[in-house]
């Protein structure tokens, strides 16, 4: 049977190597993604079955991706868990309104992460 895949979008090194990690440890295949502009294609060729998106970018607004990611017919139908620092409000608020399924802070991602892929990964 064939592993889940993750993609993963990160520039932080800390929690992202962690997650990555982790998601392997706990049997997902993961792909990472650095280019924020190439990840809706990114996303378009790999198929992951969820998609984690770090808020906290240099490379642009990961909101506006998380909307194009939304917005696309063969995106549109996989969950987005967001993740950022506890203080970045604004962020974890505009990630919801853009489109993510959840916002986990980074400090609970990683022990909360297999809740965080039920409640996901819920179908509706």
């Amino acid at each position: 049977m064939t592993k889940p895949l993750a993609l993963v979008f990160y520039e932080r090194l800390m929690p992202g190597s962690q997650l990555v990690n982790r998601l392997q440890d706990i049997g997902y295949r993961v792909s990472t993604c650095t280019d924020l502009g190439g990840l809706v294609a990114h996303a378009q060729k790999e198929g992951p079955m969820v998609i984690f998106m770090d808020l906290t970018s240099d490379k642009g607004d990961v909101n506006t991706v998380i909307k194009e990611l939304r917005e696309d017919g063969g995106t549109a139908h996989i969950p987005i868990i967001a993740f950022t620092s506890k203080s970045n409000k604004k962020a974890q608020n505009a990630a919801v309104e853009a489109g993510a399924k959840m916002v986990a802070v980074d400090e609970a991602i990683l022990p909360q992460l297999p809740q965080l892929l039920d409640q996901a990964l819920e179908v509706e």
